[in-house]
């Protein structure tokens, strides 16, 4: 009978095992920050970042749900929505893109896995076909609030000096947290960024993770809302994953900006 026993344990130890990964990685929860840049008006933005292809629920069901509940003035998309250029990606994305236009108008600027070859273009103009307002190094009128698109490919050289207008309040969503001292810099009122995935894992009751690119071991660039002069930078942890196939302590996110 002792093998009974065994054999129990261990098939519970399996599903209690796969129940952690599943709520790390596809149970989803939506942060909310309050940020005032003097626009003199309530404006609700949902922010969503490196989605990596992944799907919550049947045509991403859930996360369709989840933002349609928010009610958004518009919806803000911070790159990374693909992982490769593959059709289920490219299929999944497109989907949800087209349903979220019918929830609120999307802006989107690519990241570093849209950039990765050729393919960008053509995707490029699936995405507006799907309903997006595509930020490529250009603006967008919303709300009252001009918003800049940064280019994943611009963000490395002094492209932001010749985009940014010359206008306040003004918000720019680009892909890479890191450069947030560039950011700051040219003026930005807000800035929406994602790309470190909340450092992959995450220290347990803590706001530390473990690794980003750009910023290596221990970043200090991964989640929520950091200042820099007048500018503030807030910092999706991102709903996929990438090279690290696995979340911990780090589930999915939601970022909802009240803007006052």
């Amino acid at each position: 009978m002792i093998w009974v026993y065994v054999v129990s344990g261990i098939v519970a130890g399996v599903l209690l095992g796969w129940l952690f990964v599943w709520l790390n990685n596809s149970w989803l929860v939506t942060t909310r920050y309050n940020v005032d840049i003097g626009l003199g008006k309530g404006v609700k933005i949902v922010h969503l970042s490196d989605l990596h292809g992944k799907s919550f629920g049947h045509k991403n069901a859930r996360l369709i749900a989840e933002i349609q509940k928010e009610k958004p003035d518009f919806i803000a998309v911070t790159g990374d929505i693909i992982h490769l250029y593959r059709d289920r990606d490219k299929r999944v994305s497109l989907e949800l893109v087209s349903a979220l236009c019918a929830v609120a108008p999307v802006l989107y600027v690519s990241g570093n896995h849209e950039m990765r070859n050729k393919g960008y273009r053509f995707f490029r103009r699936d995405l507006m076909e799907a309903g997006a307002v595509v930020l490529d190094n250009c603006t967008a009128d919303i709300c009252g609030i001009t918003v800049v698109g940064l280019n994943c490919a611009s963000l490395k050289n002094d492209t932001i000096e010749k985009i940014t207008p010359d206008c306040v309040p003004k918000i720019l969503l680009a892909h890479m947290p890191h450069f947030i001292d560039k950011y700051s810099a040219a003026g930005y009122d807000l800035v929406l960024c994602g790309h470190a995935h909340g450092g992959q894992w995450r220290l347990p009751f803590t706001a530390k993770g473990f690794y980003s690119p750009g910023q290596g071991m221990f970043p200090k660039l991964t989640s929520g809302v950091h200042t820099r002069g007048k500018t503030k930078t807030v910092i999706s942890r991102g709903l996929g994953n990438s090279q690290c196939p696995l979340r911990l302590f780090n589930r999915p996110e939601i970022v909802v900006v009240n803007v006052e």
